[in-house]
């Protein structure tokens, strides 16, 4: 099962992923939307914004989230560290509900590009 701090890791990598990326993916991470991401097996979320390209993480608290965010990922810690390492398919994941990914029908369409 994956840490917390593996989980933190993975969190940092996909930013650093996104800040690089071009094209349509540029666009759809260049929002300013409140996050969180619950990691349902480590019953740990983290909390933070999406913006200017990159995710900033800004708190780790126990439990699910404590506020509603404009973009809400839930997942295993697993499963975010396979992702981010290009092991698991995010389409084929959320598909199938290993990962939820709840948001506004606007930024739905925008983040559709990363699918």
């Amino acid at each position: 099962m994956a840490t917390i701090e593996e989980c933190r890791s993975a969190l940092d990598k996909l930013s650093d992923n996104l800040t690089r990326a071009n094209g349509e993916v540029r666009s759809a991470t260049a929002l300013d939307r409140t996050l969180s991401c619950h990691l349902t097996d480590l019953d740990t979320t983290f909390t933070g914004r999406l913006a200017g390209g990159r995710i900033e993480v800004g708190d780790t608290v126990p439990g699910p989230p404590p506020a509603k965010a404009q973009i809400r990922l839930a997942m295993t810690g697993d499963d975010l560290v396979a992702m981010v390492n290009g092991e698991l398919n995010f389409a084929k994941a959320w598909a199938s509900g290993r990962v939820k990914l709840e948001a506004g029908l606007r930024d739905l369409l925008r983040l559709r590009s990363l699918l």
